[in-house]
């Protein structure tokens, strides 16, 4: 087994990327926070819980498919390599590679992740799991980044845990060009997407009765008050998820219970909120099949398998380039 990791994309001070996105977003007239500042130490423990949920039924529907048809899926590719956009250790990625192994087409991981920490950790964990598996990390960004890979053979590209949903329209499309761009033709992309179902089901899924999905978005906040100096009194607000029939998305965001002043000393920023004033943090887009198919064809790919849980509250489609088909 051997464990590489490389930089393709120069590092970025984190610091200075969030006085930047907090200077913007809260003084913009629509007020907003990136969700990338969710997942710090606590935020990723809290999402971690969120998963195992009963409302939560995301990762349970992608599970239940890849038990039955990752084998399917690398058999019809034979890849060399799998190349993840996300570094994996989960189960969803460990069906992957058993299924890689079990047709023993190949023996190569690529994971690409823009934190090297994570992917530093998931390299170790995967290869105690696994002694056959080389894995080559990539430090970088899914867009700008993918194209530029080596590759040893023929590849799957794989984006699990619907995170494509959290990609408005335009920047859905430059990531699936990049992953086209990065594709020749016999290898083939598995795309993880939540679909479009009854609003209570969606709506319960991110507004728990726990509440663990509240703290998670409230988490933000406290990611504001400790690495910039802010005073944002985080019970103030309220975790409120809904969902958007025209655009598709559930929408997170935090809404002011009543006026609100507080300080950012980092950017010695007064901010002010009013009663049922809101900082947008995320969006969750759902998906249909027809629609998967439309923006795989606009981005140069063909859907060519489609698969989702018994409930059919989930989908995994399988695209080609375009030319291939």
């Amino acid at each position: 087994m051997t464990v590489s990791i490389s930089r393709l994309t120069p590092k970025t001070d984190h610091y200075s990327e969030l006085l930047q996105d907090v200077l913007h977003g809260f003084t913009a007239y629509h007020k907003y926070l990136p969700s990338k500042y969710f997942y710090d130490v606590r935020g990723s423990e809290l999402f971690e819980k969120i998963t195992e949920l009963p409302e939560y039924y995301l990762t349970r529907a992608e599970i239940e498919i890849l038990e039955r048809h990752a084998l399917h899926i690398l058999a019809s590719v034979s890849p060399d390599e799998l190349v993840e956009l996300g570094s994996g250790s989960s189960r969803k990625t460990l069906l992957l590679l058993d299924a890689l192994h079990s047709i023993g087409s190949g023996n190569r991981y690529v994971p690409i992740e823009i934190s090297e920490d994570t992917l530093s950790e998931a390299a170790d964990a995967l290869t105690d799991r696994y002694n056959w598996l080389e894995v080559d990390g990539i430090v970088g960004d899914y867009v700008a980044d993918l194209p530029k890979l080596r590759r040893k053979g023929r590849r799957l590209i794989a984006f699990l845990g619907s995170t494509i949903g959290n990609y408005v329209p335009t920047l859905r499309y430059a990531l699936l060009r990049s992953v086209v761009e990065a594709m020749e033709p016999d290898d083939a992309f598995v795309l993880g997407v939540d679909l479009i179902k009854d609003e209570d089901t969606m709506t319960r899924a991110y507004d728990d009765s726990s509440g663990l999905s509240a703290d998670f978005n409230k988490n933000i906040l406290h990611v504001v008050n400790r690495d910039l100096g802010g005073d944002l009194p985080i019970d103030s607000f309220e975790h409120v998820s809904s969902f958007n029939p025209i655009s598709g998305c559930m929408e997170q965001s935090l809404v002011a219970k009543q006026k609100i002043l507080a300080n950012i000393r980092a950017l010695d920023l007064a901010v002010t909120f009013m009663p049922g004033e809101r900082i947008h943090t995320e969006v969750s887009c759902k998906f249909s099949r027809d629609q998967v198919a439309d923006e795989f064809r606009d981005s140069g790919m063909v859907l060519v398998d489609w698969m989702t849980d018994t409930a059919g509250l989930y989908g995994l489609a399988v695209g080609r380039p375009l030319k291939t088909a």
